[in-house]
C-alpha cells in the first residue's frame, strides 16, 4: 500500500513538473496563459483599488478577485516546491524570492493595511514571459547583462561611496558659506541639497543665496553631469567584455580519463555547449542532459 501510495506521489509530481514547467504540452502552455493572465489582473487590481472614485464603487469585487489571485499563487507557489527536484535551489533562486514576495503583501495586510498594494510587485513575475516563450536570445541577453552588473558591482561599490564622501565634504562646505537662519540650516539638510544637486535633480526647496554659494553650486552642478556618465561607463565595459567571451569562447581542451560520466550526462552531440532552453544559461556543460543552474532537462 506504501508503495502504491508512493509511486502515485511520484507520478504526480512528475505531471505537476511538467504542467507548472514545461512549455511543450498543452496544459502546460495554458497553465503559462493563465499565470500570466493572473499577474497582469492582479496588477491593474492594485491600481483600481488605489484609485478612490473607482474603489468606492466596486471595493468588495476588487477584494474578493484580489484574494483568489492570492491564494492561486500560493497553491502555485507550494506546488512549485513540491514539483521540483532540487526545491531548495527554486527557493532561494531569483524566481523563487519573487514568487514568495509576490503573495506576502496581501496576508500582511492583516497587519498593516497599506501592504497590499505592495502586491503590484507581482508585475516582475512578467520576467518569466521570456522562458515561457522560449525567448531564449532575449534570455540571453538577460544573463549577459545581470553577469556585467555583477562584475561591476565591486567598482560601483566604491564609486558609491566616493560620491557619499563628496556629498558629505561638499555639502558641510555648503553650510559653512551659507547663512544658517534660511535653507541650509544644518549639516544633514546641505548634504541634502549636495545629493539633489550632483544627481542634476534639482528640487529647488533649498537653493544658494550668496554669491559664493553659487559657485560652487554651478561647480557641483557640472561635477554631477560627469558622475552621472560613470557607472554607465563601468557596465557598459563589463557587458562589452562579457560580450567579446561568449562570442570568442576559450577551446575546450580533450579531456584523456577514463572515468565513467556521471548519470545526468550523456554524449549527444545535440547538446554539447548549447544554451539552457529554461534560464538560457551558456554554455552548457559538454553534453549535459540538466541544467546546473535550474535543473531544466534539455
Amino acid at each position: 500500500m506504501k508503495k502504491l501510495l508512493a509511486s502515485k506521489y511520484k507520478l504526480l509530481k512528475v505531471r505537476g513538473y511538467a504542467i507548472i514547467y514545461g512549455r511543450d504540452t498543452v496544459a502546460g502552455k495554458l497553465f503559462d496563459l493563465i499565470l500570466l493572465g493572473f499577474i497582469l489582473l492582479s496588477a491593474f487590481l492594485a491600481i483600481f483599488e488605489s484609485i478612490q472614485i473607482i474603489d468606492e464603487h466596486i471595493h468588495t469585487l476588487l477584494v474578493v478577485l484580489e484574494w483568489i489571485i492570492t491564494v492561486f499563487f500560493s497553491i502555485e507557489y507550494a506546488l512549485r516546491i513540491i514539483c521540483t527536484p532540487n526545491w531548495r535551489r527554486y527557493v532561494f533562486s531569483f524566481y523563487g524570492v519573487i514568487d514568495l514576495i509576490s503573495i506576502l503583501p496581501i496576508y500582511l495586510s492583516f497587519f498593516v493595511q497599506k501592504s497590499k498594494f505592495l502586491s503590484i510587485i507581482r508585475i516582475l513575475r512578467l520576467l518569466r514571459i521570456f522562458r515561457i516563450l522560449d525567448l531564449v536570445q532575449f534570455t540571453q541577453q538577460a544573463n549577459q547583462l545581470k553577469r556585467a552588473l555583477k562584475n561591476s558591482q565591486t567598482k560601483i561599490l566604491v564609486f558609491i561611496y566616493f560620491v557619499l564622501v563628496l556629498s558629505v565634504i561638499l555639502g558641510a562646505l555648503m553650510y559653512v558659506i551659507e547663512p544658517h537662519d534660511k535653507a541650509f540650516t544644518s549639516i544633514p539638510r546641505s548634504i541634502y541639497w549636495c545629493i539633489v544637486t550632483l544627481t542634476t535633480v534639482g528640487y529647488g526647496d533649498v537653493v544658494p543665496t550668496t554669491a559664493f554659494g553659487q559657485i560652487m553650486a554651478s561647480i557641483i552642478m557640472i561635477l554631477g553631469y560627469g558622475i552621472i556618465a560613470v557607472p554607465t561607463g563601468i557596465v557598459t565595459s563589463e557587458y562589452s567584455r562579457t560580450y567579446k567571451k561568449k562570442e570568442n569562447p576559450k577551446p575546450q581542451i580533450a579531456s584523456t580519463s577514463d572515468k565513467a560520466p556521471p548519470a545526468d550526462y550523456s554524449f549527444s552531440h545535440s547538446h554539447t555547449h548549447g544554451h539552457c532552453r529554461g534560464c538560457g544559461a551558456y554554455p552548457l556543460p559538454d553534453g549535459a542532459l540538466y541544467c546546473p543552474q535550474c535543473g531544466r532537462k534539455q
